[in-house]
């Protein structure tokens, strides 16, 4: 059988060593029964494989014996039906992929025995068993042999109308099947991997918005392989901001843990998602009046301020009303930790007031360092993060009217990042990180396990 040398095709690929060391953002295993039902969803339940059949046709053949020694001769035999077939996967460590597939066919045709003309009716079942083996991989490109596919005949019944079925006619029929069904239905099963292939393929190389912020394109990494449980690949996800440059991760593959009794484990690694975070939560510096309405507690803050102006300034601004500007400082960084996911946000806030010559006094400048902890979802396949304040650090930097101790002022800060700034930051969080939907897996229902450096979804 001819070579099919696709783009892709990944899901078919069985090789001897593993791609650890690629640069790779995400890694997923696939059980022998989650390829099933990926294979089984794509070829039998969508009707593919039945409607591929269709344009089955076998050739007429004649054969000797029959009544009186005359020959057999059977015409226009063509499918009536096939009833829903079934899919088994194995997994070949090594060596590829093996798929057997199992269909009962009703067939219907012309019947001459001697000089008596009937229809024919025959029912079988057919296994087909084809290997599917990727030898080499280069430059993206996967090349895919469909290799050893051959049928294996098995309960036939033959009929004629007048109920008059010779031996020899059953003998004839059974030999020219199985001469002739290898070479019509081995074909189809190209026809349906080359599809199947097609439509797999865009699952595992597809470029996924970043709300507005940007794009990810995540695409295959390295060679796919098969170990002794599961298909295992890498992809690597391309992050670019809109309007700017690629960014860079450090995120190279490493060994999964056990796949267990799933269907499929996707690992997603810590430097890869804080990139992703990093882009989704770019906002702009945000201002807030120190008043009811932007938080509440702000009437106290601003007492608690204006109780530590130094005795006697008469630069202090007490009659001013009060601003809070708060600005992320360098790129928000992910941090994984068993059972645990924060988000590590560096900031600068500044209390000021605007003065009536249209100048600016500074009268607190700090550094903060915002813990966030991280709640982890998945809606309309994207990692959805609900984000809530953890802890807070806060250094004094500077002050242009001399305070220099703000220990009291720590819990109005508080309020005011959970009240004002919170909120923007959850909502420039609410699209999620978009993941790629490998083989069309739904990935709602999964379940979460965070270890060290690593995210795991389970299906």
């Amino acid at each position: 059988m001819k070579p099919l040398k696709l783009f892709g095709m990944v899901f078919f690929c069985g090789l001897l060593s593993s791609t650890q060391g690629v640069l790779s953002g995400l890694s997923c295993a696939i059980s022998p029964r989650g390829m099933q039902q990926v294979l089984s969803s794509a070829i039998i339940q969508s009707g593919l494989f039945q409607k591929e059949l269709q344009g089955m046709t076998l050739p007429n053949f004649r054969g000797d014996g029959g009544l009186l020694n005359s020959r057999t001769i059977i015409t226009g035999l063509h499918l009536e039906r096939s009833w829903l077939p079934t899919l088994s996967v194995a997994l070949v460590p090594g060596a590829g992929m093996q798929l057997l597939i199992n269909v009962h066919l009703d067939l219907s045709g012309n019947c001459l025995v001697g000089l008596l003309s009937e229809i024919i009716l025959i029912s079988l079942e057919v296994t087909i068993t084809s290997s599917i083996k990727c030898p080499n991989f280069e430059s993206g490109a996967v090349h895919v042999i469909v290799d050893d596919c051959f049928c294996i005949v098995g309960t036939v019944k033959i009929k004629l109308l007048s109920g008059l079925l010779p031996l020899s006619v059953h003998d004839v029929v059974l030999g020219h099947l199985t001469a002739t069904l290898p070479g019509l239905l081995c074909p189809v099963i190209d026809i349906v991997f080359n599809m199947v292939n097609i439509q797999l393929l865009s699952t595992v190389d597809v470029v996924i918005p970043i709300g507005q912020k940007g794009t990810v394109h995540y695409h295959l990494a390295g060679q796919p392989f098969i170990s002794g449980s599961s298909l295992i690949m890498d992809l690597d996800g391309t992050v670019q901001q809109r309007g700017g440059g690629i960014i860079p991760h450090d995120s190279y593959s490493s060994a999964l843990p056990p796949l267990l009794d799933g269907l499929i484990l996707i690992a997603l690694r810590q430097g890869f998602l804080s990139i992703l975070v990093a882009v989704m939560l770019q906002l702009q510096p945000h201002t807030f009046p120190c008043s009811p309405e932007a938080f509440s507690g702000a009437n106290q803050m601003r007492d608690a301020i204006i109780a530590l102006f130094p005795t006697g300034c008469t630069s202090c601004p007490a009659a001013s009303p009060l601003s809070i500007r708060v600005e992320c400082e360098g790129n928000p960084h992910l941090v994984l930790e068993p059972n645990k996911a924060t988000i590590k946000l560096p900031a600068l806030l500044q209390v000021f007031v605007n003065r009536p010559d249209g100048s600016i006094t500074s009268l607190l400048f700090l550094k903060a360092a915002l813990s966030l902890n991280v709640r982890l979802s998945i809606a309309r396949g994207s990692l959805v993060l609900g984000l809530s304040l953890g802890s807070v650090s806060l250094i004094l930097k500077a002050s242009e009217i001399g305070i220099s101790d703000i220990s009291s002022l720590k819990p109005h800060f508080i309020n005011l990042l959970v009240e004002a700034y919170l909120p923007p930051l959850n909502a420039a969080a609410e699209n999620g990180i978009p993941l790629p939907q490998v083989f069309g897996f739904p990935l709602e229902r999964a379940n979460f396990q965070i270890l060290k450096g690593v995210l795991l979804i389970r299906l």
